[in-house]
């Protein structure tokens, strides 16, 4: 069935890519030869960041300038959708690259112990990133929030991470989780949540100068500034956007240290570097929320505010420093995009979603095929988006009351990025063609139950 399922979805890649005169690309063209050493990959990933927060993204209140100057040192996406507009399912398709409906993954879970947690996770049968990189020497250590099951079978190690330091789950869920290291608990609740993201950086400086002889992949999700918001002595206080400023800025500076160690090793010209956020920021909260910036709602919505977050990728000699790009690109690229950095072979057993973007973050923008992504929100599949196309099938927010909006909304995100102007009545062969690419993926696979 796999098998078959992969054919189907080639066939309706292929129709969609050449449709729209585009080449295809190669999906397992290796950027490093099976003999040489691949580069190391880091991976930093903020937990409900809005696109406003950073100061290269336009804050006026909150500083960011480790985050800054990893922008000037490679490309900043001004349109890079993560995978889902809230925690579990977006770091499913991270890891995949895969969408959320694909593995069931597409609820946030809650721990075994809460009364709407069932124990489940990630399936076993998944391929994650850093399995796949384990087929090319790679150290992997997960540091920060794993949120993608709270049972031993689902933890990290059991699915590629040779290391893992942090909590299982999001900081607000009861019952709390405790502070890990590997399968020993470090700290029991309640975690002291102020020095967290310290502490997380220190694990990662330590992993690093534990691996730097063998290539390393650090995945280093944190905790916030999720809600609640805890900042150290040091941060406390020191931003001009309050206490969730202070927890940016935090993050900031962590970003800052690990640049700093990879620079003291000799590291820094052979390591990919990401930088992201989960989904759009949590709002409604007063000064504990962040900001979406121009963009429209939020966190768990389909609009661009739930999806479009900030992302910044640096790799040295690639040359495309203070590159500046609105050209699209998802969290599924990531999987694809770093198999073929590191000569990986990706999987022939499965679809995957994302595409190889090598050429983009090189600024060979044409040898990229055109962008094609669908929003789900759970299991509902509430926008498509071809281009700057964007058509909004329902609005469906995942854990709000929210009417269900029946009519297609159409925006062109090129002219519209809050998405103010539904111009669906001016163009309704685009409509069509939008709807019948949704019809077509939601046709081309049966999607497993919820695993929740």
């Amino acid at each position: 069935m796999n098998e078959y399922l992969s054919i189907i979805y080639a066939r309706i890649l292929t129709v969609l890519v050449l449709s729209c005169g585009f080449p295809l690309v190669a999906r397992t063209a290796p950027e490093a030869s099976a003999g040489e050493r691949p580069p190391n990959i880091v991976f930093i990933l903020a937990d409900d960041l809005g696109y406003g927060d950073l100061s290269c993204y336009g804050s006026a209140k909150i500083k960011t300038p480790h985050l800054d100057a990893l922008g000037a040192s490679g490309v900043r996406f001004t349109s890079y959708c993560a995978a889902a507009p809230v925690c579990t399912p977006s770091r499913a398709g991270l890891l995949t690259g895969r969408y959320p409906i694909r593995s069931g993954l597409t609820r946030v879970l809650f721990p075994v112990g809460d009364k709407r947690g069932k124990g489940s996770g990630i399936p076993t049968d998944e391929v994650t990133l850093a399995e796949l990189l384990k087929t090319r020497g790679y150290t992997t250590a997960c540091i920060g929030k794993w949120h993608l099951g709270s049972e031993p079978d689902f933890w990290p190690g059991r699915h590629g991470f040779d290391h893992f330091f942090g909590l299982l789950y999001s900081n607000d869920m009861n019952p709390a989780s405790p502070l890990y290291r590997n399968g020993e608990v470090v700290e029991k609740p309640p975690v002291d949540q102020t020095t967290l993201t310290e502490r997380y950086t220190k694990e990662a400086i330590d992993f690093i100068e534990r691996s730097k002889e063998k290539p390393f992949f650090l995945y280093l999700p944190h905790t916030m500034p999720h809600v609640p918001l805890y900042a150290s002595k040091e941060f406390s206080g020191k931003s001009a956007g309050g206490l969730y400023g202070d927890v940016v800025e935090c993050i900031d500076w962590s970003v800052g240290e690990i640049l700093k160690a990879l620079d003291r090793l000799k590291l820094r010209n052979w390591t990919f570097v990401i930088f992201a956020s989960d989904n759009g920021p949590w709002l409604g909260l007063g000064e504990r929320s962040g900001s979406a910036g121009p963009l429209r709602d939020g966190k768990a919505s389909p609009y661009e505010g739930g999806f479009r977050v900030p992302c910044i990728m640096s790799y040295p000699p690639w040359g495309s420093q203070g590159f500046v790009t609105d050209a699209p690109a998802s969290a599924l690229d990531i999987f694809p995009t770093v198999a073929a950095l590191a000569g990986a072979p990706l999987p022939a057993d499965r679809p995957l979603d994302g595409r190889d973007i090598t050429g983009l973050l090189r600024r060979q923008e044409k040898c990229v095929p055109e962008f094609v992504f669908y929003y789900y929100c759970g299991e509902n599949l509430c926008a498509v988006r071809a281009g700057n196309w964007k058509l909004l099938i329902a609005v469906r927010n995942m854990g709000r009351k929210h009417s269900e909006e029946t009519k297609p909304r159409l925006y062109d995100l090129a002219s519209d990025i809050g998405e103010a102007r539904d111009v669906a009545a001016e163009h309704p062969d685009v409509v069509e063609r939008l709807k019948k690419l949704a019809q077509d993926f939601r046709g081309s696979f049966t999607p497993p139950p919820p695993r929740q």
